[in-house]
């Protein structure tokens, strides 16, 4: 049993001056586990969200709970060090990773990994994970192992609750179930997992149901923020020999939720997930792994059924989207946890399909994504080992790719400006193939006190469908929401990242400090450039059709360099037996390496600081959350500069019985206006936020929270 190292201190933090910002961090509840790998902390932050009760296979670690889960789970990921969120609604959030967001960072569910439905990234993978049902999240520190599949810029993984095996031969019942109210949205959440269990197989169901208004700032009412989201599912296993025999099915959907950042807004994302496999020991020192899984997204978004004021009947558009992903992988260790080789190989399926519709007029469409498809196959091999008394983890992958669009269809009521781009489009090859290469070195020194720990690797990221083979210009950008209209581009190259990294964990017993020193240098980094030499002047297909589309200034993905370098830290101090201090602190630096300029959507220096009182049965405590300004933003992207704040928040908890727990809290306390940098931006009329303005944080409320195990 190893405990996982204190990652309490969750956020995204850092100042480029540490006098800048302060922001704060959540101690959540923090878990020894069973079968953790030793020296987990070391390579993994785990953020534990679910209150576990004591029929748990787990050791519990009391400590306050003192935010209100957000419906968005990003928005929980995005307290561990060097994390941020990209807020695009509040079901679309991204994960920025010390400065690199989107398809960068890789995202998986319950360990699966899966194609976004939305081609502008309204369903990024966590959008799938409703915070009342997360148990933990995990973050690679820095770097992904090989072994976690091709990630440019770290990886994280949302596991949701599940039931447990029982202690003995006996069929138990057993669950967790939680419910949350916050009133800057009135907003409701309920979910849980129930079901029963011997010591040998395990049958649970899970589900959910969330629902919240447009919130409320200081000021007024930010429209279409609205949400609404359900998740059902049933989940098993069986312990076959020394591992487990796993397979589960879940449903997730999405009904009308404003998204005004973006030119559409969701009006529903139904989304199966199925997956099996075995995980476990199938000799003395051998382990295997295996799994396969599809995930289907059935997505439908437009800009007349929320949104205020409705647009024309010629110019009302409503897009539907498929993505289909098939996945699988295994794999083989030979060793101990600490000492072994693990040899493996995975695959990835994708499918996608998107056409634009008026729902007025039949003969209006456009397939913007034409059947696109891409293939990947990989393999990879991974020492753990030591030298000494250092630690080391050491591995490669080596992917293939390969991608290829349809001929787009166009219906006979387009303008002849998009049909003449399809038919330049069904012209061209439509197809591209990469080889990646993927190398990783972690290695530290353990210590009672102190240990050291450096990363070294080379990873690489092939180009998205989207980025290659978006012909149509419109907004779709995964997410970038920044109102500038894109076009893909064929000739793209992979991104090439080499990364160093450097730092130190510091455990005194009554104080924690683990900072890091980062450096990217990316290679072919794609980003939206101007499309010719003379923007603004329509002198090409393209640019017409943008005009017509409302930007005469269309944007091309190519391959630019670039780098980032920063720290980012946790820490925390028991200053007593019943208070303690913790916090977070990152700094991130983003620019372009071949012309003068800085990358898009980097987050600002911050800080998060949290003063904790604790007792055996109740905690209470105060936050600051605060951001500098940011003004080294990109201006190839238009970005605007943004101001700093400081928020502040209270909160408490109480554990009513071992099994029952409340907590509640008042977030923006002195009900602040503030704007976070990573904000998207208003699209809606009919809002107290102005079209174009970032959009605000959310303004004084209380919420409150209980969780129930038995």
């Amino acid at each position: 049993m190893t405990m996982t190292f204190r990652n309490d201190l969750l956020c995204a933090a850092a100042a480029a001056p540490f006098a800048l910002c302060a922001v704060a961090l959540s101690p959540l509840p923090l878990f020894a586990q069973d079968n953790a790998p030793a020296d987990a902390d070391i390579l993994t932050d785990v953020i534990v969200v679910t209150a576990t009760g004591s029929n748990q296979d787990t050791d519990q670690i009391e400590a306050p709970r003192q935010i209100a889960l957000p419906a968005d789970a990003v928005a929980v990921a995005a307290r561990a060090p060097g994390a941020a969120v990209i807020g695009n609604g509040a079901l679309s959030g991204q994960l920025s990773y010390r400065g690199l967001f989107g398809e960068r960072v890789l995202g998986r569910v319950n360990g699966q990994r899966f194609a976004s439905g939305g081609p502008n990234a309204m369903d990024p993978p966590l959008h799938y994970a409703p915070s009342i049902l997360v148990d933990r999240i995990e973050i690679a520190r820095g770097v992904a192992s090989v072994s976690q599949g091709p990630s440019l810029a770290g990886a994280v993984n949302a596991q949701l609750v599940q039931v447990p095996y029982s202690a003995g031969p006996d069929a138990r019942l057993t669950g967790s179930l939680a419910a949350q109210y916050r009133s800057v949205d009135n907003s409701y959440a309920l979910g849980g997992t129930v079901g029963i269990s011997t010591q040998n197989w395990r049958l649970g169901v899970i589900a959910s149901r969330e629902e919240g208004d447009d919130y409320e700032f200081p000021g007024g009412t930010a429209a279409d923020t609205a949400f609404e989201r359900n998740l059902y599912g049933v989940n098993g296993g069986f312990k076959l020999g020394e591992g487990e025999v796993f397979a589960e099915y879940r449903r997730s959907e999405t009904d009308p939720s404003g998204n005004p950042s973006f030119a559409m807004d969701i009006i529903y994302f139904n989304t199966d997930f199925m997956q099996a496999g075995y995980r476990g020991e199938v000799a003395d020192d051998v382990s295997l792994n295996l799994r396969i899984g599809h995930v289907a997204v059935r997505h439908l978004m437009d800009n007349q059924t929320l949104r205020s004021p409705a647009p024309s009947a010629m110019m009302a558009r409503a897009t539907f989207a498929d993505a289909d992903s098939t996945t699988g992988e295994a794999s083989l260790r030979f060793g101990s946890d600490n000492r072994n080789v693990t040899i493996g190989a995975d695959f990835e399926l994708v499918d996608k399909f998107v056409q634009i519709t008026n729902p007025n007029n039949a003969d209006f469409y456009l397939d913007a994504q034409a059947d696109l498809a891409a293939d990947r196959f990989g393999g990879f091999v991974q020492l753990r080992g030591g030298v000494g008394n250092a630690e080391f983890e050491l591995g490669t992958r080596l992917d293939r790719t390969t991608q290829d669009a349809g001929i787009p269809g166009v219906g006979s009521a387009v303008p002849m400006g998009p049909r003449n781009l399809a038919a330049a489009f069904a012209a061209t090859p439509r197809e591209a193939s990469d080889t990646t290469v993927d190398v990783v070195l972690r290695g530290w020194v353990p210590g009672e006190v102190v240990t050291p720990r450096f990363t070294l690797a080379r990873k690489q990221r092939v180009p998205s469908l989207l980025e290659r083979f978006a012909w149509l210009p419109t907004e779709a950008s995964y997410g970038l929401a920044d109102g500038n209209i894109y076009v893909g581009n064929q000739a793209l190259e992979p991104e090439t990242a080499y990364i160093a990294e450097a730092g130190v964990d510091i455990d005194s017993g009554t104080v924690s400090l683990r900072p890091t020193i980062f450096y990217r240098r990316v290679d072919n980094y794609i980003q939206g450039t101007p499309f010719d030499a003379t923007p603004g002047v329509v002198d090409s297909p393209v640019e017409m059709v943008a005009a017509m589309n409302g930007d005469a200034t269309p944007l091309m993905f190519r391959n630019v360099d670039a780098e980032l370098y920063g720290m980012d830290l946790d820490f925390r101090a028991d200053l007593t037996a019943s208070f303690a201090l913790e916090g977070t602190a990152s700094w991130v630096r983003g620019k372009r390496r071949d012309i003068a300029d800085n990358l898009y959507r980097v987050p600002p220096s911050n800080l998060r600081l949290a003063a904790i009182w604790q007792q055996d049965r109740w905690s209470a405590g105060a936050e600051m959350v605060a951001a500098a300004a940011q003004h080294d933003v990109s201006a190839t992207n238009s970005e605007a500069p943004s101001s700093g704040y400081a928020v502040f928040n209270l909160f408490g908890g109480m554990q009513v019985t071992p099994d029952i727990a409340i907590n509640a809290g008042i977030e923006n306390l002195f009900d602040k206006l503030y704007r976070p940098h990573l904000s998207g931006l208003n699209r809606v009329g009919a809002s107290d936020v102005l079209v174009g303005e970032k959009l605000p944080g959310a303004g004084r409320g209380v919420w409150v929270r209980a969780n129930l195990s038995f």
